[in-house]
C-alpha cells in the first residue's frame, strides 16, 4: 500500500511540473523530516549535484525550506500557496502549446487545404461522417486515442462498438472536456460504461478540437468544435507532420488532465456516488449539474461535500479534489 501512495503522489507532482528527482527527495521529506538534508539525499539515492538540483526545484515550488538551528536541517512547508503557483503555471503551459499547435493547424488550413491534392488530408462531410467514424474504429489495432467534448454526431451503435474494440484488446485513452459530463446522460450511459471495460479516460476543463486518432496511421478532427456543429465536418489524416501534431496535442492535454479510475468499489469506504461526485466536481462541473446528475438536491450535495472535505481535512475544493486524487478516491 504504501508503494501505491508513493506512486500516486509522484504522479501528483509530475502533474504540477516537479520532476522524478525531486518527487524522490519530497517522499524522503515526508518520511524523514525534519532532517539533515544529507540524510534527505541518502534516502533518495541521489548524489551532491543531484540533491542540490531537486532540493532547488522543490525550495522554487514553495514545498520545502529550512527547519531548526541546523542550516542543514530542512523539512517541508504547507503547501497551499505554492500549489496554487505550480498550477497556475501549469495551466499556462498548457494554454500556450494549445495556442502553438491551433495556430499551426490554422494556417496549414488556410494555406495549404484546398489545393492539396495527394490524399494526406481528406474532407468527410454530411451522412458520410457517421460510417467513416465507424470504419475507422474497427480498424484500430493497437490504441485508440481521443479528445472528447460535444457537439455529438447522431451514430447508432457507437457505444457498442467501442466496448467491442475493448474487448478485443484496443488501449483506449480518452479524454473528455467538461461539457461531455454536463450532457445529459452522456456520463452515465457513454462514459461510465466504457470506463468499466476498461477505458482510460482524462477530464480537461476544456478540448480545442474533436479528435480521434487511430493507432499511428491516421487521425479524424473537427476543423472546429463550433464548425462540427455547423457543418458536420471532418477531415481524416494520413502519416504526416499534421498527424504528428495532432498526436502531440493529445498528448499534451493527456499529460495535464485528471485520471478517473472509473472503479465503481471504493478505496477506503467512499461510495460509488460520492466517486462520481469527486470527478464531476474535479472536472469543473457546475453544482447544478453534479446534483442532476446524482440525482439529488443542492442542498444535499452542499452536505456531502462538507462530509468529504472533513474525511480529507480540505478546507476548500481545490484541496478536497487534490488530496482525493492522492488518496486514490480520482
Amino acid at each position: 500500500m504504501r508503494c501505491m501512495t508513493n506512486a500516486k503522489l509522484a504522479d501528483a507532482l509530475r502533474l504540477l511540473g516537479i520532476g522524478e528527482a525531486a518527487a524522490r527527495v519530497y517522499q524522503a521529506l515526508l518520511d524523514l523530516a525534519p532532517a539533515p538534508l544529507t540524510a534527505i539525499g541518502r534516502a533518495a539515492g541521489l548524489d551532491a549535484p543531484a540533491l542540490s538540483a531537486a532540493y532547488g526545484e522543490l525550495a522554487d515550488a514553495g514545498l520545502v525550506s529550512g527547519a531548526g538551528t541546523s542550516a542543514d536541517v530542512v523539512a517541508p512547508v504547507p503547501p497551499g500557496d505554492g500549489l496554487e503557483i505550480l498550477v497556475r503555471q501549469r495551466a499556462s503551459a498548457v494554454e500556450e502549446s494549445r495556442i502553438a499547435v491551433g495556430g499551426a493547424f490554422e494556417s496549414f488550413r488556410r494555406q495549404r487545404l484546398a489545393a492539396y491534392n495527394d490524399h494526406l488530408v481528406e474532407s468527410v462531410t454530411g451522412d458520410a461522417v457517421g460510417p467513416r467514424i465507424r470504419r475507422a474504429w474497427a480498424s484500430a489495432r493497437e490504441q485508440i486515442r481521443q479528445l472528447e467534448s460535444p457537439p455529438y454526431v447522431p451514430l447508432p451503435g457507437a457505444t457498442e462498438d467501442a466496448l467491442a474494440t475493448l474487448a478485443r484488446g484496443v488501449t483506449q485513452r480518452v479524454v473528455y472536456s467538461r461539457e461531455s459530463l454536463e450532457h445529459p446522460g452522456h456520463l452515465k450511459d457513454v462514459i461510465e460504461p466504457c470506463v468499466r471495460a476498461g477505458e482510460q479516460a482524462r477530464v480537461a476543463p476544456a478540448v480545442p478540437v474533436k479528435l480521434v486518432i487511430i493507432d499511428d496511421a491516421s487521425a479524424l478532427v473537427s476543423l472546429s468544435i463550433r464548425e462540427a456543429d455547423v457543418h458536420n465536418t471532418m477531415l481524416v489524416v494520413q502519416p504526416c507532420g499534421l498527424l504528428s501534431a495532432l498526436i502531440a496535442l493529445f498528448e499534451q492535454y493527456w499529460q495535464s488532465a485528471l485520471p478517473f479510475s472509473g472503479r465503481t468499489t471504493r478505496p477506503g469506504g467512499l461510495a460509488p456516488a460520492d466517486r462520481r461526485l469527486l470527478w464531476l466536481l474535479a472536472g469543473g462541473t457546475s453544482d447544478e449539474v453534479i446534483a442532476r446528475e446524482l440525482g439529488i438536491s443542492r442542498r444535499t450535495l452542499f452536505r456531502r461535500l462538507q462530509v468529504l472535505m472533513a474525511r480529507l481535512g480540505a478546507t476548500n475544493r481545490f484541496q478536497l479534489a487534490l488530496q482525493a486524487q492522492r488518496q486514490g478516491w480520482l
